[in-house]
Order: structure tokens, then sequence, then C-alpha cells
């Protein structure tokens, strides 16, 4: 599962700005979907899974800790592991802005992924100051990348929230943040039959490699397992969304 996991999560390639990614850290994306899709279970399984790999630490920001942990890996229950994600609770865009500044100063070895969850709790009506803080997140995962050394790098993914019906507002924040995330993964909850409970995830890497889709199931326990969409090569909808920067 892990190597599924970074194809969902990490695509290799590099960044219209001119910034290289290893294939290791992959370009910075932006993980979409509505409430209740998904979102920070994926964070918190790619954190396992970079905490795993015998790189740096992994930086998780949420601005509320998190209820439970998954369940049903031995990945979840491997302390090694958990001790190297390092939980930072910025109670406001504010505090938020200061913990990334403060990055760069701070000693020990740099992250191999930086995590953002619940990036819309951190937006506001200015455009400017979400725009500001997207570029911020870049930088700091750059500067990680440079400390971390040839070969390494620091991986981002950023979740937000979005609403089956947007705002006009919310739309033109959207709108902002793809032009900084232009590898996105949208969410969406999917039951294809009974007692069966899992996602469909969507990637667009901005590009770097064809579209693809996943489906992603949690058993009874927990555990979660991640295999190509079952219907990808004739699913009349694959294409649906192209206009709105990938959504399924």
């Amino acid at each position: 599962m892990a190597e599924t996991l970074r194809r969902v999560l990490n695509q290799g390639g590099s960044a219209e700005s001119g910034e290289e990614y290893t294939a290791e850290a992959g370009p910075p994306l932006l993980l979409l979907g509505g409430p209740g899709s998904g979102k920070t279970a994926l964070l918190f399984a790619a954190a396992l899974e970079a905490a795993g790999e015998g790189r740096g630490p992994v930086l998780f920001l949420t601005r509320r800790p998190l209820q439970s942990l998954p369940r049903g890996t031995g990945a979840a229950l491997d302390p090694l592991r958990l001790q190297k994600i390092r939980f930072q609770y910025p109670p406001s865009t504010h505090e938020l802005l200061q913990l990334l500044c403060s990055a760069h100063e701070a000693l020990g070895p740099a992250p191999s992924l930086l995590l953002l969850d619940g990036l819309e709790e951190y937006l506001v009506e200015d455009s400017q100051e979400a725009a500001y803080l997207a570029a911020l997140l870049l930088d700091t995962a750059a500067h990680f990348s440079h400390r971390t050394g040839p070969g390494q790098g620091c991986g981002l993914i950023v979740a937000l929230q979005i609403q089956e019906e947007e705002e006009s507002g919310d739309g033109l924040q959207l709108s902002l943040l793809q032009r900084y995330f232009p590898a996105q993964c949208w969410l969406q909850v999917d039951a294809p039959g009974p007692g069966q409970r899992g996602l469909r995830a969507c990637l667009d890497s901005g590009g770097l490699s064809p579209r693809a889709e996943w489906w992603v199931a949690f058993r009874p326990d927990g555990e979660m397992t991640i295999t190509p969409w079952p219907t990808q090569s004739g699913n009349p909808n694959s294409d649906k969304g192209s206009s709105s920067g990938g959504q399924p």
C-alpha cells in the first residue's frame, strides 16, 4: 500500500516556478474534498509512510488535535513512526504565519514532509492574505528541501475543504490557490456496493503525468486500502470537471 499511497499523494516532477522537486518529495499538492471526505485520514497515512522511510521528521500542522488515529495497521501503532510526526496547532492565521516564518530558524533535522490540514480555517475574505499564505508554505517547503540536501527534499501536501455549492468568494480563493498548487487530488465519498465505504480519489498532477483515479476503501477494523479505480477505463464521468481543475 505504501507505493500506491505515494502515487496518489506524491507525484514527482518540477513546479512551474522553476524550483526542482525530487522524486521523493514531488510537487506541492492540494488535497480537495467536502466534509467527511477522508482528507485528514489520507494526510495522516502519508505522514506514517514518510515517517517510516528513514528520512527526516514529518511536520503536521492543524488547528485542532486529531480526535483519533487510524487503526488496523502496524504503521499506525508503531511508536517510532509516531515519534517522528511533529504536531503543531496554530490557532489562528497570525500564529500559522509566525510558525512558518520561524521555521527558517528552527534547529534540528529538517522535515521530509510538511502537511497542513484544514487550510480553509486559516483563510479569510482577503485574497491577498490567502496568496501570501500559499506562497509562504511553498517557500517553507523549499527551504526544508535545501536543508535536507540533494536527492531528499521536503514534500508539501495541503488539505482544503470545499463545499458542493461554493460561494463566489470561495471560488475565487480556490482559483487563486490552484495557481500555487498545480497538482491537485480531489476526494469524493463513494459507495459502490452495500456495506462498502470508501472514497474516489482523482489526481491531476498539473501535466506532469496523466490524470489517474483510485478507490480508497476503509475496512471494518479501520485499515485503509488503495486500488486503481475499477471503472477508470470506461467511466463516462472520467473527464467531468476538466474545466474546474480536475474535480471528479
